[in-house]
């Protein structure tokens, strides 16, 4: 079964500085049919202006993934981190027991987008901890990256809970296959482009829930982009 989240319907705010949409509810965005899907609570698509972001705030208890698709965004925290993240980087951040963090476009005269996730740890009270690693980017063309998952497999930074988070960018015309074992669910997030997914149309800024499937047939209507989250 795939229920469709069109692009469009999601929750959506230009607050000038920041243009950002919300797959889930999310701050003053609430819908009780998004609340979140299995262990994933929160798919925001940020839009940052130039020297803006996000000041210091608190997080506790969630596990949140940082994917920057363009430009670059500078992250400070009370662990003592200080980073750049940039598209091929994957960041890695457990707030555990309590974390402070701020968020700021990197540059003074162009934009950053991100797509940033939260998940839901297995447990709570996990020592604060961060990770970030830089990948290749031309890994995910044509193929499913592994990003991020509870083994560190394939150089994944490494996540409390049973997800794996994959990216992928197919070329027109080219295809791919997942198989989903028994009693797992997926997620797919539409990037940018269009692909079919199992018979299903998805475009540039859809989502996509999935239960009692077997298997994820993907083929790319257009080049496309997507992140895919196979979840317990």
């Amino acid at each position: 079964m795939i229920t469709v989240r069109k692009g469009q319907e999601r929750g959506h705010f230009n607050h000038g500085w920041l243009d950002t949409y919300h797959t889930f509810s999310f701050a003053g965005y609430y819908d009780p049919r998004f609340m979140r899907f299995r262990s994933l609570r929160v798919i925001n698509e940020d839009r940052v202006a130039p020297g803006q972001g996000f000041m210091p705030h608190d997080h506790r208890d969630m596990e949140i993934i940082t994917v920057v698709l363009k430009g670059a965004l500078e992250h400070k925290d009370s662990m003592g981190n200080g980073s750049i993240i940039r598209p091929g980087d994957i960041q890695r951040m457990s707030a555990g027991t309590g974390v402070t963090h701020s968020e700021f476009n990197a540059s003074k005269t162009e934009p950053v987008h991100l797509v940033q996730i939260w998940i839901f740890p297995d447990r709570q009270a996990y020592e604060p901890g961060y990770e970030q690693r830089t990948l290749a980017v031309d890994e995910h063309r044509d193929r499913l990256q592994l990003l991020a998952s509870p083994d560190s497999a394939e150089q994944s930074v490494k996540i409390h809970q049973d997800v794996r988070l994959y990216a992928s960018r197919l070329q027109q015309g080219r295809d791919l296959t997942m198989d989903l074992s028994t009693g797992r669910h997926a997620w797919l997030q539409m990037i940018e482009g269009e692909i079919d997914l199992n018979g299903i149309s998805l475009t540039t800024g859809d989502g996509s829930q999935v239960s009692q499937e077997l298997a994820l047939q993907i083929r790319a209507v257009s080049e496309a982009e997507f992140l895919l989250f196979d979840l317990a």
